[in-house]
């Protein structure tokens, strides 16, 4: 590690001194002070991410500075797909009367195991779903109520709405193996859309290794019924996971690898706004655009939004803007990326409060990272509610990552006034998700 750091001081000394800056221009630059310059060009303190992002900015050094600063791999335990599945694969679910679930998959021979220690045990099978006009009105309803829980997800914190997420994704998977063939693909297609976006909802908690198992159960059940589509926007959440873990190598590897031409356009469009992200952390401006450029013609080519229910985000009016706001603050042009964030956090729906408080802590930041601190400290502020109340271990990463900024500014009169409910939100997140 401290190697590391003389080579990064080294080369960021020697850029700085090829391009006739002073450390006072550079502090002005990328807001560090002039003493944390300093040590880092010594070797004496070791550069962060977001340090070797600005100054790779201002440099143009196309990524070279970020190459090297170590990426954090902090990898799942064991893959999703070592998870048990098939026919043998059965689901528990306890729930206790103050609230908290816990959810796990379990072999046959365990339920056997626990029936025969129980005293009581309750059997009910579920009847056979009604065929034709019957069983569309079925299909109808479901998903009527997979939009509204989308809307709750919104709003309330994902323990809330896991629990009857996954019952209805059980229902529905039990209902499609005595359903006709016509039906029986029609609700196991529904059935991988749910368990789709529970795997998004664990993310929020924290909990990777289980958000990889709930994508792969969605792409089992959307491959039984017929579509074998959603395994390729899989690795667009799993590259997501990547993207959280600061992996641009792994985040671009897996976009690309959803990207195939005769995939649907949507999930084309969603594949190259990740690439565009992997390309961010790692620098690379010019491959970040052209992936945007994509990005925004597949996802306004016809048939783009035709799937029902849509996958993926729904409350962005324009993603690839949002995306790109995102992107340039990666790419340590953070006062760009906040004019950006400015202008889409506006146009989001009133009801999305975990869209409102997951791009609206990313736009504080990025006010905070050019060096607006009062601004930023304005616009995260009325945020901190809703963040505790949506629960995202995801938002809180960048709460964070704020947190951090603020704190290189201990005199002003904002940052002492926001620390405490600040500290407070980010002290109820760690409580509501220990391990994230």
């Amino acid at each position: 590690m401290l190697e590391q750091s003389r080579h990064f001081g080294h080369e960021l000394r020697t850029l700085r001194r090829a391009a006739r800056m002073t450390l006072d221009d550079l502090a002005s630059r990328v807001h560090f002070s002039k003493g944390h310059l300093s040590k880092v060009e010594r070797g004496d303190k070791p550069a962060s991410p977001d340090l070797a992002r600005l100054c790779d900015a201002v440099f143009e050094a196309g990524g070279a500075l970020i190459a090297l600063v170590p990426e954090e791999r902090r990898r799942p335990e064991a893959e999703a797909s070592q998870a048990s599945t098939g026919d043998e694969e059965m689901w528990s679910m306890e729930l206790s009367p103050d609230g908290p679930s816990r959810f796990e998959p379990l072999g046959r021979r365990q339920v056997v195991a626990r029936a025969a220690a129980s005293a009581v045990g309750l059997r009910m099978g579920l009847p056979r779903p009604p065929a034709g006009p019957e069983g569309d009105s079925l299909l109808e309803m479901s998903r009527s109520l997979f939009g509204q829980y989308r809307q709750l997800g919104q709003a309330a914190a994902p323990e809330a709405v896991l629990p009857a997420l996954i019952a209805q994704t059980h229902t529905l998977r039990s209902l499609a193996l005595r359903a006709g063939p016509r039906t029986r693909a029609g609700l196991l297609g529904l059935a991988s859309r749910y368990a789709e976006y529970i795997g998004w909802l664990v993310q929020e908690t924290g909990n990777d290794l289980s958000a990889l198992w709930w994508t792969e159960r969605a792409v089992s059940m959307a491959a039984a019924g017929g579509d074998d589509h959603l395994a390729a926007y899989a690795l667009v959440r799993r590259a997501l996971i990547a993207m959280y873990r600061q992996d641009a190598t792994e985040t671009i590897g897996l976009a690309r690898q959803a990207q195939g031409g005769r995939l649907p356009p949507r999930i084309r469009g969603l594949a190259a706004q990740r690439e565009a992200q992997g390309h961010a952390l790692a620098g690379d401006y010019d491959s970040c655009m052209r992936c945007l450029d994509r990005a925004r013609a597949l996802l306004a080519a016809p048939g783009a939004a035709s799937d029902a229910p849509v996958i993926g985000p729904t409350s962005l009016s324009d993603p690839v803007a949002m995306v790109t706001g995102w992107c340039l603050h990666d790419l340590g042009r953070p006062r760009q990326a906040a004019a950006v964030m400015d202008a889409q956090v506006r146009r989001l729906p009133g009801h999305a409060l975990r869209s409102q408080a997951r791009y609206g802590v990313r736009r504080a930041l990025a006010h905070a990272t050019a060096g607006d601190i009062d601004h930023a400290c304005d616009v995260v502020a009325p945020l901190l509610t809703t963040t505790i109340a949506v629960g995202s271990a995801t938002i809180a990463a960048d709460l964070r990552r704020l947190e951090r900024t603020l704190a290189r500014h201990p005199r002003n009169a904002a940052v002492r006034a926001l620390a405490p409910e600040l500290t407070a939100a980010l002290h109820f997140v760690s409580v509501q998700h220990p391990s994230s």
